[in-house]
């Protein structure tokens, strides 16, 4: 075990608390994606990959942390992480389809039962409590590069895909401060185990926010265009002159290209988003819509 000073214990100290505090974020930055699978009663295309391989590293952490001495704060947060990814598979196994929640199930028996049973096992016959230390914390490095790694398949999906609905960015920037403070703890810890695999999380992390930037959806803007007609924007005849542009969220609209509104009778109210419109009722909510007047003929929602 290495000896620190006073000043490299309270240094290592503060950054494992911003570590806990920062990891604490990583673990429930996915809040977002399962409330949605809360609402829609389904898991679309989420994956539970990621989820299962965190709640086993998290497992192994705490068992790697009770056996070294000094490294309370593994614990704590490793502790906190298996209830958060527990609640996370608990909800993927609800709204999950039959097929993706049977391989979910699979890998929990699997990877989070059996292979942490005999590694419990195989390292508690380890007479030697330093190579019970160091073998233990050579699977915790392994276990941890992969955690880092789960999230390929993601970024794989994205690339096909074009979409970064499926990787939320706060994950992606709170993996990159982690490592960076993990990074630091371990170091000051003179801990090869908890350094060494931040730095590939490092570089993960920056990797999701490259590819997250690269496929973002671009803003979008509703343009008003008054006295053009349905001919001339369907031939690419209209001009833009004079228009009216409303920037709108482009998550409201749903790859919303062009829509053309005859406004030849009387005024219409128009929703530019299906969120706008009470669909219990079958009527436009009120007074956020935009009224469209009788001589506006033309709305088209463009790529900004």
């Amino acid at each position: 075990m290495a000896f620190l000073n006073m000043e490299q214990q309270t240094w290592a100290f503060t950054f494992g608390i911003l570590g806990n505090i920062v990891s604490l974020m990583v673990f429930l930055s996915p809040l977002p994606t399962f409330y949605r699978v809360y609402r829609n009663k389904s898991t679309e295309g989420f994956q539970s990959t990621p989820y299962v391989v965190t709640l086993f590293s998290c497992m192994l952490w705490i068992l790697y942390a009770l056996l070294k001495p000094g490294a309370e704060l593994l614990v704590t947060i490793n502790g906190v992480g298996c209830v958060v990814e527990t609640v996370y598979l608990a909800m993927y196994l609800v709204y999950a389809p039959k097929a993706a929640r049977v391989l979910a199930a699979k890998m929990l028996l699997g990877l989070n039962v059996a292979v942490f049973g005999l590694v419990a096992l195989v390292t508690m016959l380890l007479s030697d409590a330093g190579l019970r230390v160091h073998v233990l914390g050579w699977i915790c490095v392994s276990v941890s590069l992969s955690v880092f790694a789960a999230p390929l398949s993601i970024m794989r999906q994205v690339i096909r895909t074009k979409s970064v609905e499926f990787m939320p960015i706060s994950l992606s920037f709170f993996l990159v401060l982690s490592a960076v403070v993990w990074f630091a703890y371990g170091a000051l810890k003179k801990d090869v185990f908890v350094a060494f695999p931040n730095v590939l999380g490092f570089v993960f992390g920056l990797a999701q926010m490259a590819l997250y930037m690269a496929y973002r959806k671009p803003a979008a803007a509703l343009v008003i265009i008054p006295e053009q007609s349905k001919e001339e924007v369907a031939e690419g005849k209209a001009s833009c002159g004079g228009a009216e542009v409303h920037p709108i969220d482009i998550a409201e609209v749903h790859d919303l290209q062009t829509v053309v509104v005859d406004v030849d009778v009387e005024p219409v109210t128009y929703a530019a988003a299906s969120g706008m419109v009470d669909g219990s009722v079958g009527r436009p909510r009120a007074p956020e819509e935009l009224v469209i007047k009788p001589d506006m003929v033309t709305v088209i929602a463009a790529e900004a």
